[in-house]
């Protein structure tokens, strides 16, 4: 998401972090049932799956529940999942992408579009917006692992494509079929990521002001509170000062 930390510095700001914590738990377990179930229940062979409980390590995600949520799969629950994409207009006709994990897609499409309709958004059609996005693999350190230098450095011999160095951290960006590959070996230089995911970058961006930011954060808060939906990308750009402001 363009404003990626921006964007967790307000959720964390306005007190959301632990409200969200156990969707978010839920949320991860779902995704590594469903990638253990696809293939192997061992992370190491694995990729998807190594993927899936990396990330939730990353998010403090006790080891129980990632243990619990991989025996699901080898239980055989979670099967009737199927993933979907949503994609459509916020405020100010920012583009949003939602990706959903469901048992039953007419709830899903329904729940989703009037989230969208009752937040002055409208749900459009698949590849209405995706084509302002690009598919990318998505590594995040803390400041803390070294200087842009250096990391810049470890994500060059990595095999990574870009780099965005600020004081909230480093965000590491590669193709998604090289994640698995760029993730360890920058493991190895820098210790364990804060995040490692596959995301849906901007390559185009739509200016916020306050007031349409407000809204879209109302938005943007809505979907994620279904619990079919497993993450939420916009590509907005907004000021340090409107930003300062929320």
């Amino acid at each position: 998401m363009a404003g990626h930390s921006k964007w967790a510095n307000i959720q964390h700001r306005k007190g959301r972090q632990d409200k969200l914590r156990a969707k978010v738990f839920s949320k991860l377990s779902k995704e590594i049932t469903i990638a253990a179930k696809m293939g192997d229940p061992d992370p190491e062979k694995n990729p998807r799956l190594r993927m899936a409980v990396k990330e939730a390590k990353g998010q403090s995600m006790p080891k129980d529940n990632i243990e619990r949520a991989i025996k699901k799969a080898i239980g055989g629950e979670g099967e009737d999942y199927e993933e979907i994409r949503y994609e459509g207009y916020g405020p100010n006709g920012v583009a949003v992408i939602v990706e959903a994990m469901t048992d039953n897609r007419n709830r899903t499409a329904s729940t989703v579009r009037s989230t969208f309709t009752k937040n002055g958004g409208n749900l459009g059609e698949t590849g209405s917006v995706g084509f302002m996005f690009e598919r990318k693999g998505e590594v995040i350190y803390p400041a803390s692992v070294g200087d842009a230098d250096t990391v810049m450095m470890a994500a060059i011999e990595a095999g990574a494509e870009d780099v965005e160095s600020s004081e909230d951290g480093h965000v590491i960006y590669c193709a998604d079929t090289d994640l698995n590959d760029v993730s360890t070996a920058l493991e190895a230089e820098l210790g364990e990521s804060e995040s490692t995911k596959l995301i849906w970058r901007p390559v185009t961006t739509t200016e916020m002001d306050l007031e349409n930011m407000e809204k879209l954060m109302k938005l943007v808060d809505a979907l994620e509170e279904d619990d079919d939906v497993q993450r939420v990308t916009t590509n907005f750009e907004a000021s340090d000062e409107v930003m300062a402001q929320l």
